[in-house]
């Protein structure tokens, strides 16, 4: 009989950041424990509150399948003897599978007849395989770090209070954190206090939500949170900021989520934009409130709690921020007074980090790369640059980042405008962290761009030169992030910068001598991140691989030439060059020479060859002309002249001819072919 299987974890408030996380991996430990078991199991439903983590599955079944068993015993030459009778093999064998000698049946072998088992083994029932399944599932969670409580060795990410297993109406035996696992559950912690009796696992979701006043499908509750917020907003004819991470977090905070507007003073609205959504989503979890486009001085906050007296908890939350955006401004004021040049000359009594020196001597290798890159790139306002890189980091010794570092850079925008700077020196401080995620916008402005590269080249030089660059999941100093950031910069920007002079650059300017090869790794590590920026675009492994086999390190030259491929990949005669091209490259890998002139058009005897050869010539000079201009579309395009020639040679022509003359000639002709299809890009690595 199949029934909903049921199994929650109850515990004392999760990690919100870890929240979902920790679900994923409960549920997907289940269900993978329930297919190994080879349990049939119908839709999965994932549920999550900060006090429980619990998995519904539908239509599992009571028992697995009944498995076929077929075991082999001895050859009948040995197990009977000379009369016909049992031998002590045979009967052995007979004990072993539980049945008599009469009752195994024969079947041929290599070896010759031999006596075989035929049985079934029943299936197991759940009860017997949950207990495993669920610990095999706790026990494989990404927890960091687990903990302890009371006086039991168990540990978990929090401690856990009670436990439920059910399959429909039973209650399965299960015991974990030295508790037994039953049908009771738990409500909200305030709203329904008492225990609930689950009548049935199908009837979770719906006994929690009455009488519980808990949302258990988190799903569900991120939805409710979003209508409320917004409902809230239009109240105040408004618009509510949602960030999508916030959103996530409040969901993981609440199990009866309810929404409410408040309000601060006026007066903070002169704080830079930037800070008040700070102070008000990353501090204190609340939404902001903008009319226009313009903040208001207004929040909406979500409640775990459907409170008889709204207006407590709203000025219980505007009394929490008001000191928080008091601070704020205390932090804005002061700032601005001691202005960014002066936090810029105490930069020197900062460490950066170990053996690479201060944040001044940071400083001084970013301005000196930023000067370079400029020059890469004929860009005119050094002065502008040179300003923005010396003040670069000065915001970081501010008050306002001390205590909001997730606004590094953008302060430093504000105080270069406060302090009567050009336009786009503080533009390029406010961009020189930028990209600052996945998704991300680079800089807008030259400078601020070329800022980022400077910013970004020298912390991934010094980090390779220690010797620290980044091992499985960790990356501390997130590198990975910075190199796709001078990728997508390069690339996105249109700048056309050698990645590896610029590499070489950077770690020449670094204050130890970094070991021999750093700079392969620091390419290498570039174009691991490439292959997944291009992947993600929807190109593919064999397109990344062809045009990475040509070693440019130019990234805007790269892209023009991975988009030419794709596009030449659509041609109808892409399959037939492509292919010859790889049948050409084994062909030479075997047999080539470097020693081997240019193909003699005298000892083209065969007309198949003498009609590749034309070809290849007439094709020529368009290839040369679209490749010196970087038009490779055009130069790809040329190469579809040859696919007949090409389909006709192979078809027609015998390569390693006994004539060692005609072989070299014809290897000769290969070679031509071979060196004009990897110009833009290796084409025998490419299958259409």
């Amino acid at each position: 009989m199949s029934a909903t299987l049921l199994v929650e974890i109850g515990v004392e408030e999760l990690p919100p950041k870890a929240l979902r996380g920790l679900l994923d991996a409960f549920a997907d430990g289940i269900v993978a424990g329930l297919d190994e078991a080879g349990l049939a199991h119908g839709v999965v439903t994932r549920y999550a509150t900060p006090r429980r983590l619990a998995v519904a599955v539908a239509d599992t079944a009571a028992v697995t399948a009944a498995q076929q068993i077929e075991k082999s015993g001895p050859t009948v030459a040995i197990a009977f003897d000379a009369e016909g009778n049992p031998t002590a093999a045979a009967e052995g064998f007979a004990r072993s599978v539980g049945v008599s000698v009469a009752e195994l049946e024969r079947t041929d072998s290599a070896r010759g007849e031999r006596l075989v088992y035929h049985g079934e083994e029943p299936g197991a029932e759940l009860a017997a395989i949950v207990p495993a399944i669920v610990a095999d599932s706790l026990r494989r969670l990404p927890i960091p770090r687990r903990m302890r409580w009371g006086d039991s060795d168990d540990a978990f990410v929090r401690p856990v209070h009670w436990l439920v297993a059910m399959h429909g109406t039973q209650v399965l035996p299960l015991e974990a954190f030295g508790l037994v696992a039953g049908r009771i559950t738990h409500g909200h912690r305030f709203l329904h206090a008492q225990p609930i009796e689950l009548t049935s696992a199908s009837d979770y979701c719906e006994q929690l939500r009455q009488p519980g006043h808990v949302i258990a499908d988190p799903d569900e509750r991120r939805r409710r949170v979003h209508e409320q917020v917004v409902a809230c907003a239009d109240a105040l004819d408004a618009a509510a900021l949602i960030d999508p991470a916030l959103l996530d977090e409040v969901t993981a905070l609440v199990e009866w989520p309810v929404a409410l507007s408040g309000r601060f003073d006026t007066h903070y609205l002169q704080l830079p934009r930037e800070v008040l959504i700070s102070t008000l989503q990353s501090h204190q979890r609340y939404f902001p409130v903008q009319d226009g486009g313009e903040l208001c001085n207004a929040f909406i906050t979500v409640a775990n709690i459907d409170s008889s007296d709204p207006a407590q908890v709203i000025a219980g939350n505007e009394r929490v921020v008001r000191p928080r955006l008091a601070d704020a401004l205390f932090f804005w004021q002061q700032d601005r007074r001691t202005g960014l040049a002066a936090y810029a000359d105490r930069l020197d009594q900062v460490s950066y980090q170990q053996d690479l020196g201060t944040m001044a001597d940071k400083t001084a290798r970013i301005q000196a790369l930023a000067l370079w890159l400029a020059r890469a790139v004929e860009h005119d306002d050094t002065q502008s640059l040179l300003q923005a890189a010396a003040l670069a980091k000065a915001d970081l010794l501010t008050d306002m980042v001390d205590e909001f570092p997730d606004l590094q850079g953008t302060m430093g925008h504000y105080y270069a405008r406060a302090a009567g700077l050009d336009a786009s020196v503080a533009q390029a401080i406010g961009e020189h962290y930028a990209p600052v995620g996945a998704g991300a916008p680079i800089a807008a402005s030259a400078a601020g761009r070329l800022l980022s590269l400077a910013d970004h080249l020298d912390t991934l030089a010094g980090i390779f030169a220690l010797g620290q660059r980044p091992s499985g999941d960790k990356d501390p100093f997130a590198l990975r992030r910075a190199a796709l950031g001078v990728l997508r910069t390069l690339i996105e920007a249109g700048l056309t910068i050698d990645l590896r002079a610029a590499l070489d650059k950077a770690l020449q300017q670094q204050p130890m001598h970094a070991r021999a090869g750093t700079a392969d790794e620091l390419v290498e590590f570039h174009f691991d991140r490439l292959h997944g920026y291009y992947l993600e675009q929807g190109f593919t492994a064999e397109q990344f691989a062809a045009v990475a086999a040509t070693r440019t390190t130019d990234m805007v030259d790269f892209d023009h030439r991975i988009r030419a491929v794709a596009e030449f990949m659509g041609l109808a005669a892409a399959a037939i060059v492509c292919g010859a091209h790889k049948r050409a490259r084994n062909i030479l890998k075997k047999n080539g020479s470097d020693d081997i002139d240019p193909f003699d058009a005298q000892l083209l005897a065969d007309p198949h060859e003498q009609g590749l050869a034309d070809a290849l010539t007439q094709q020529r000079q368009t290839f040369d002309h679209a490749l010196a201009g970087r038009a490779y579309p055009t130069a790809l395009a040329s190469l579809a002249d040859l696919a007949q020639p090409l389909d006709a040679f192979f078809e027609h022509v015998m390569v390693m001819t006994e004539d060692d003359a005609l072989r070299r000639n014809r290897l000769a002709l290969l070679t031509t072919l071979d060196e004009r299809c990897r110009r833009v890009a290796d084409l025998s690595r490419l299958s259409v």
